[in-house]
């Protein structure tokens, strides 16, 4: 009896101290995401992604005063928990309701345009002899929705976290550039409200990006821009589904067990982001509710790519050099024109 009390108390001793040593690294991941929210607000520029922003500090912090080995069990932390929390989180930014608004031809372009540019970017990263993983998330990001894609992703892929910040470095510019150059075209393509906001929607790769790129051409196309992406972005969960069961098929095969027969993997996080978005469906959540869940969201987002650039060697990055680029800007040239002709076709 006293031998089982003692074991009972070291397990507890053990549990303990083993969460304690969390909070080093989640209070320096925090701290990064409440600095870019903080920042992001004081300079006013609201397609300026806090994302974005919270990785930057951490490849700052990571790159000049190193990442001590007292914050690692934290910042891992951030990086596999938190984030696969704040990804259930973002099915409530999703309902049933909005896909229907999109429209059957809406969700065709979204859906075809979606697979090709994946399809396209796996490709020429093939030609470009860039790393499968690495061209995984850069197409992910680019195809689904910038850099919460690319980390929802790796929980799959299992790429390094240089390679995650390369990605997420890939769809900031390009999706940024799109920001810009969407409404300046529009002159020259005089696409409809409802067809500029359906093509920013469906290419464009970030929420922030295409809100700031559709509204310039007016509410309506905000509007509808801002209900296509979402659209856009529940398509993560197959995406995530279909890739973990192709890399386990992979994984099968060079163990030679091609034959054995096993279950398509289903990561309990993809599970909780579809079932948070049917809850989102029945509309019992009040907006004010809501509007904080989405700033909550956000900031684990931003704690946890945070942790990401509290992980990443700029050295690494360096080594990549430019071909990764040349696959992120090869893969945004074609989701803005595939889809663009698309829209043009269904709404000329």
């Amino acid at each position: 009896m006293h031998t089982m009390t003692l074991s009972v108390l070291g397990h507890s001793n053990t549990r303990l101290l083993s969460g304690s040593s969390l909070v080093p690294g989640l209070l320096l991941t925090v701290t990064i995401a409440t600095a870019a929210f903080v920042l992001r607000n004081l300079s006013g520029i609201t397609a300026l992604s806090r994302l974005i922003i919270s990785i930057v500090l951490g490849l700052a912090y990571r790159n000049t005063f190193g990442t001590s080995p007292v914050f690692r069990p934290g910042v891992a932390f951030s990086m596999r928990r938190i984030l696969r929390f704040a990804i259930i989180l973002l099915g409530l930014q999703l309902s049933l309701s909005q896909i229907l608004e999109v429209g059957g031809a809406g969700l065709a372009i979204i859906a075809s345009t979606l697979a090709a540019t994946f399809l396209f970017t796996l490709w020429l990263g093939r030609r470009l002899r860039v790393d499968r993983k690495l061209a995984e998330l850069i197409a992910a990001g680019t195809s689904i929705c910038g850099a919460s894609a690319v980390v929802a992703t790796n929980t799959v892929t299992r790429a390094s976290d240089e390679d995650v910040a390369y990605a997420v470095g890939c769809v900031t510019v390009f999706g940024s550039a799109s920001m810009l150059l969407y409404p300046a075209l529009q002159g020259l393509l005089q696409l409809t409200p409802h067809a500029f906001g359906l093509w920013a929607g469906a290419s464009v790769h970030e929420i922030a990006q295409v809100v700031a790129a559709a509204f310039q051409n007016g509410t309506d196309s905000g509007n509808f821009g801002t209900i296509a992406k979402l659209s856009r972005v529940m398509l993560l969960a197959p995406m995530i589904l279909a890739l973990g069961w192709f890399s386990a098929g992979k994984r099968r095969a060079n163990s030679k067990q091609a034959a054995t027969r096993q279950s398509l993997p289903v990561p309990w996080f993809v599970r909780g982001f579809v079932t948070m978005m049917l809850f989102n469906s029945l509309d019992l959540i009040p907006q004010l509710d809501k509007a904080y869940l989405v700033q909550t969201t956000t900031f684990l987002l931003a704690a946890a790519l945070a942790a990401m650039g509290l992980e990443t060697n700029v050295g690494k990055l360096r080594a990549k050099g430019w071909r990764p680029v040349l696959v992120g800007a090869g893969s945004w040239l074609f989701i803005s024109i595939f889809s663009l002709a698309l829209v043009e076709l269904v709404y000329s």
